[in-house]
């Protein structure tokens, strides 16, 4: 289970210019609660690189590698 889940500076920034901070949030508490479907959490493929992903609404997915309990956030996508 994910017990931690961590932002780099220019994800948070992206996430501020966009006014998505909200959105993000709620989804993060989703996740450390441990409601992973309502987030769809998946491992992105190919499965070997290891990156882990999340949607933040229908258009933002967040990018993330999961290191044992935490959850380092790297990159916001515009999925469209």
């Amino acid at each position: 289970m994910i017990q931690q889940i961590l932002e780099t500076k220019e994800v948070v920034k992206y996430l501020q210019a966009r006014d998505l901070v909200d959105r993000y949030k709620k989804v993060k508490n989703h996740i450390l609660a441990g409601h992973v479907s309502g987030a769809q959490l998946r491992k992105r493929k190919p499965t070997t690189d290891d990156i882990w992903y999340f949607r933040i609404n229908k258009k933002y997915r967040a990018f993330a590698y999961l290191d044992n309990i935490t959850l380092k956030v790297f990159h916001i996508d515009d999925h469209q």
